[in-house]
């Protein structure tokens, strides 16, 4: 079965082109539908030309679709790093020249980027919590949706320029009061079709992209309500995009390194948020593409991190935001029957011709629309089922989620995160992990038993030595009667038991099977199966583990 499987594959490379031509273009076609009025948002809402956000895809597609070790997952802009962006160009004085400043900055995590593939370092993701990971993408959520809400309702950017998240929260009420009813009545129109759309599960309709109906809807109704020629209506009603030929020939090269000298903590920062975050979501991405694929192919994620690093790279010279492999458009691109990267390169393909050609159309746009798009991929990320969700993993990790969330909000990303992991330590050591085998990587390993592979956990299995469990992962071949034996451990938490059971899962996928035992005297901090475990000596054996 699994043999057969394997000559099914898609063909890679030119030959893959052409045997996988017509599946590839109309997915490409499909996401390229999806993500141009996305990649326009989150140019804008990133404090960058309209028109970059369009560039970082088409870079996404175009070039990187040839480095990249993911074969579906579609490269661009992403909603997930708009605080970072919009932060990086307001620490560097806002307008132009914070746009170029963040430039070098893009620039150098992205070479980071290619030297964390080259090093290896693919795998680093599983080394931060899964509480932190959730709190700090609900966090961005929100700052999204307390920014997008003002424009959603005509208010003048400039009024926003400089708020932080809580004052943009404060500020909603008078925003409320002293709206632009044309853009609101578009604005709000959007959010509603956006919300309408999710509940309906026709086979066809699904199809469709959303961002396109959205479009679709707001359009006619900027025209009918005359909201380019109003004038009562400033100039931020509309896109505003050139032609991409006439801003190459302007102006090819925008990127600007003085920050590294002039703002260096400033630059630092920011570099370290622009690789770390955009890798960790980016490495997210390919790993949950993995899991849609057909085929049951997988990425090679170091040559992902260079594929991303590189387009960072160009993109941040020629004036794009950052990219990473985004996790909506890489969806959607499974969904419509992608099998190779070309759809990925078909995608940029078509976002090219559209600003050759379609510029008319783009600038017909109203801001208002592309701000719908944003809160409801802000409400997605910051949905109320993510908080139900870590509640339920436990009280421990709803903690450590909350309490990143509002750090995050309150400060900024990086504090947020950092605080999330410190949290994460503290609580594991209030479990019972030890500070020194918390810490030694090498504790867990497999051994043999009668011709059958058990792989013995440390009796300290938290996410700071996760990295030694995932070599002893790796060393188990496939195919096997797989034992995980939890007999010696103290406490396994909430991060290792996700990787236990996505190992599990992936690796019975693969033809193999693996049993958990010696789990007696084990209890969990919550009720979700991947929720924290930890020794108990009088266990109560009505609380069982999954």
């Amino acid at each position: 079965m699994n043999s057969k499987k394997l000559k099914q594959i898609p063909l890679d490379g030119w030959a893959g082109l052409k045997q996988n031509l017509s599946s590839d273009a109309m997915s490409g076609f499909m996401v390229f539908l999806l993500a141009l009025p996305l990649s326009l948002g989150i140019a804008k809402a990133s404090e960058f030309p309209a028109i970059y956000g369009l560039v970082t895809a088409i870079i996404g597609g175009v070039i990187v679709s040839f480095f990249s070790g993911s074969l579906l997952s579609i490269k661009g802009p992403a909603a997930g790093l708009i605080v970072i962006a919009s932060g990086a160009v307001a620490a560097f004085g806002g307008g132009e020249t914070g746009w170029h400043l963040t430039l070098g900055v893009i620039v150098t995590a992205g070479i980071i980027q290619i030297l964390f593939g080259l090093l290896k370092l693919g795998k680093f993701s599983d080394y931060f919590p899964g509480a932190a990971i959730h709190g700090m993408m609900a966090a961005i959520g929100i700052i999204i949706m307390s920014k997008q809400i003002h424009f959603l309702i005509g208010v003048d950017p400039g009024i926003l320029k400089g708020k932080e998240p809580l004052e943009l929260i404060q500020m909603i009420p008078h925003s409320f009061m002293t709206l632009n009813f044309h853009l609101a009545e578009i604005g709000v129109a959007c959010l509603v079709v956006l919300v309408l759309l999710s509940y309906i599960e026709h086979q066809h309709i699904k199809k469709i992209p959303p961002p396109m109906i959205v479009l679709a809807i707001a359009v006619p109704l900027g025209y009918i309500l005359n909201i380019k020629t109003d004038g009562k209506i400033k100039n931020f009603a509309m896109v505003k995009v050139e032609n991409i030929i006439d801003v190459v020939r302007h102006s090819p090269i925008n990127v600007n390194f003085e920050a590294m000298f002039s703002h260096t903590g400033i630059f630092i920062q920011y570099v370290i948020l622009f690789a770390l975050i955009g890798s960790i979501e980016s490495l997210l991405t390919v790993k949950a593409i993995d899991k849609m694929d057909p085929y049951k192919r997988h990425s090679d994620t170091n040559k992902d991190l260079i594929g991303v690093g590189i387009g960072n790279t160009i993109s941040g010279i020629l004036g794009g935001l950052p990219m990473i492999s985004e996790v909506a458009r890489s969806s959607a691109n499974v969904t419509n029957g992608a099998r190779t990267r070309w759809a990925n390169f078909f995608h940029g393909s078509f976002l090219l011709v559209a600003l050759v050609i379609a510029v008319p159309f783009i600038n017909m746009i109203p801001n208002s629309a592309l701000a719908a798009m944003l809160i409801y991929v802000g409400f997605k990320l910051a949905h109320p089922k993510e908080f139900k969700h870590m509640w339920h993993v436990g009280k421990d990790q709803f903690f450590i989620f909350i309490v990143t969330v509002i750090l995050t909000l309150a400060t900024d990303l990086l504090m947020g995160v950092l605080t999330g992991i410190v949290l994460e330590i503290i609580v594991n050591f209030m479990h019972g992990a030890s500070l020194k085998g918390a810490f030694k990587t090498k504790d867990s390993h497999v051994i043999i038993k009668n011709g059958t592979f058990v792989l013995e956990l440390s009796p300290d299995s938290v996410f700071t030595n996760i990295l030694g469990l995932k070599r002893s992962m790796d060393s188990i071949p496939p195919k096997q009667d797989v034992i995980i034996d939890f007999s010696k451990a103290k406490i396994v938490d909430h991060t290792t038991m996700l990787a236990l059971h996505q190992y599990a899962e992936l690796y019975y996928e693969n033809g193999g099977q693996i049993h958990f035992e010696g789990k007696d005297n084990l209890i969990k901090t919550g009720h979700d199966k991947n929720s924290t475990h930890k020794y108990y000596k009088y266990k109560i054996e009505t609380n069982t583990i999954d």
